[in-house]
């Protein structure tokens, strides 16, 4: 093996850790790292049981981030792999190792039906004009749109390794080193969302490769974290981060065109209803609160941190 650091992110995963972690060290990894955020349930408990394996445990929910950060940090050998408890990694670390050197390197992922999963598996970064048409739902309505299939890697062949702008953080390695050098994934995606998009486009920029690599496979429910996090937070931590990201690396111009797009998004939504599940006052209140982000990044360009802080401060423990 060429020295590699399962790092695995939980949040009340106690239903998928064991698996993870037996497929993982099957797998060959050399050292398994479980970072658990604040568990409510029985996560620690089971990771506790098993031979091997360093837990780092945090009262605080630090968001996915703040765990692969503190997961790296404490990683021993030169290649980290991110992992998420869902995963279940069937084969390729050491070639993922060898495509990631200096940089990453992402693997195939599999759904439930055994299938490859290409529309998540490997994306370009988004433009703009992705984040304008995504927010607005135009994507999923007109999904063979030219700016959409382009983003979604429609051209991509899955059994080619390649190049690519930005495989998911589910299953991603990464050089240590580099990710240390770069000041790892940004905490302030909280707290889920783009954190892996923006630590992509950060190396990409700095001249480090990142590579598909299809030998490296895993299976992966899909969002086995993401769905047990109360709908409105959800919904208000998505917005949030895609305007994030919008004013990190947008002109002054485009950063406000999506901005114009989530506000549009939100007051569209709010009349609708958008869910069966989720009627009346909440779903105005949630959409309200998308708005003010909105209209704020805007009128001056950036994220209001100290109105997403206070909703953050009010949901850590959730």
């Amino acid at each position: 093996m060429s020295g590699i650091s399962a790092v695995i992110i939980t949040w009340n995963s106690a239903s998928d850790i064991a698996a993870c972690i037996e497929a993982v060290r099957l797998a060959g990894a050399e050292e398994i790292i479980v970072v658990d955020n604040g568990s409510k349930d029985q996560t620690r408990e089971i990771v506790a049981r098993l031979e091997g394996v360093r837990l780092l445990h945090f009262p605080e929910n630090l968001g996915f981030s703040g765990g692969v950060n503190r997961g790296v940090e404490a990683a021993r050998f030169p290649h980290a792999l991110i992992l998420n408890p869902d995963c279940s990694v069937q084969h390729g670390l050491e070639a993922m190792a060898r495509s990631a050197g200096t940089g990453a390197a992402g693997g195939m992922l599999l759904g439930k039906d055994g299938q490859p999963q290409l529309g998540f598996a490997v994306r370009r970064f988004p433009t703009p004009a992705v984040l304008a048409l995504e927010v607005l739902g135009l994507n999923r309505i007109f999904p063979s749109n030219p700016i959409n299939r382009r983003y979604r890697c429609f051209d991509f062949d899955p059994g080619k390794e390649q190049p690519v702008d930005q495989p998911p953080g589910a299953f991603f390695m990464v050089n240590r080193e580099t990710f240390l050098a770069l000041g790892g994934m940004d905490e302030r995606f909280w707290p889920v969302w783009f954190e892996d998009v923006d630590f992509c486009l950060r190396l990409h920029q700095a001249g480090f490769p990142i590579t598909f690599t299809p030998d490296a496979v895993a299976r992966h429910e899909g969002a086995a974290s993401i769905d047990k996090i109360l709908w409105p937070f959800r919904e208000l931590a998505w917005y949030n981060s895609l305007l994030r990201y919008a004013t990190k690396h947008f002109g002054w111009l485009s950063r406000r065109l999506v901005g114009l797009a989530v506000a549009s998004a939100s007051v569209l939504r709010a009349l609708t209803g958008n869910s069966s599940r989720h009627q009346g006052f909440q779903t105005l209140g949630v959409y309200a609160s998308v708005f003010r982000l909105a209209w704020y990044s805007l009128v001056h360009g950036r994220v209001d941190h100290r109105r997403f802080g206070r909703q953050i401060e009010g949901a850590k423990h959730l």
